[in-house]
């Protein structure tokens, strides 16, 4: 399926991913904080460093000056990374009041994002709650006597609930009740939990168990799914593929010396064949992959597969 994006959010992600001046796509050298969430295997990860300009006498006065980021995910999770640092260089917030930015305030400032997206803006905000902990921890500043939660019992090892992902009993529960998930999809949309093999959904201590305790029984019910879009034709289909192309996937290898040029569409498969450095490259198959085909499922529909020829 093809995500309905606001046009803030596809001008952030081509901004970022041809580098244009003003944009943040990035790490910083020996950064003052730096934090991660996700990971590469759920498909979704970001690193969030800043730098900060440090007062003489009180670390918690230090102001953030420069924020950059690595994301390996899809259209959302980069425009999200952009937004978040965006908001913290404009805002000129101390690491303490950087903490006070939500993913609320990451989805408003793109102008709204796709339920099944939400969860980039989440990370992003999780990303830098960690990189605001790293800071604390290099700068002596004890965040616990602020009264700020440092969710010490996700530090310790937790038992993990949904193992595709990786994520614990105590993080998920807290996640619950910061964003007022409610239903299993709330859960998967927000933090990507139980979006996979799905076994954790109704398992004894799964995710509907956790819900049950946060909520009560009233908890239960699942949200009705959304109906379908209209399937295109396809000559739509064609279309788009090549739209998306263009628009999105050619420019990005073009960057790097790199070229694709479609061969064949037959159903949902594409037949690319590689150019420029691309042809000759090493990870060819994971440009195929983990750009081009991953780019198409995104912006076109989830069943496409990309074949080189």
């Amino acid at each position: 399926m093809a995500w309905n994006y606001s046009e803030k959010t596809k001008q952030l992600f081509m901004d970022a991913v041809h580098g244009k001046p003003g944009t943040h796509m990035g790490e910083i050298a020996d950064p003052d904080g730096l934090g991660d969430h996700g990971s590469i295997a759920c498909g979704d990860a970001l690193r969030f460093t800043f730098r900060v300009r440090r007062h003489p006498t009180d670390p918690t006065r230090d102001v953030i000056t420069e924020a950059r980021y690595l994301t390996f995910g899809c259209t959302s999770a980069i425009a999200a990374s952009e937004a978040l640092c965006t908001i913290i260089e404009e805002g000129r917030f101390t690491p303490i009041q950087a903490l006070s930015v939500t993913n609320e305030d990451i989805v408003e400032f793109l102008e709204g994002l796709p339920d099944q997206k939400i969860h980039c803006s989440v990370m992003g905000a999780e990303a830098l709650q960690a990189a605001v902990f790293n800071w604390a921890r290099k700068r002596g500043v004890d965040l616990t006597k602020l009264g700020i939660d440092i969710h010490q019992e996700e530090q310790e090892e937790g038992r993990v609930v949904c193992k595709c992902f990786n994520l614990t009993e105590p993080y998920i529960k807290r996640k619950i009740r910061e964003l007022g998930l409610r239903t299993i999809p709330e859960i998967t949309n927000a933090i990507k939990a139980g979006g996979a093999c799905m076994l954790c959904h109704h398992a004894p201590g799964g995710l509907q168990d956790l819900l049950n305790e946060a909520w009560g029984a009233e908890a239960a019910g699942a949200a009705p799914a959304a109906s379908a879009p209209a399937p295109l034709s396809p000559y739509q289909f064609g279309k788009k593929i090549e739209k998306t192309m263009e628009d999105y996937i050619r420019p990005m290898l073009q960057r790097d010396g790199g070229d694709i040029n479609i061969v064949d569409i037959k159903d949902t498969v594409v037949y690319c064949r590689l150019g420029g450095a691309c042809a000759q490259c090493a990870g060819s198959q994971r440009t195929l992959k983990n750009l081009v085909e991953r780019t198409l499922k995104e912006q076109v529909d989830e069943r496409v597969r990309v074949i080189e020829v």
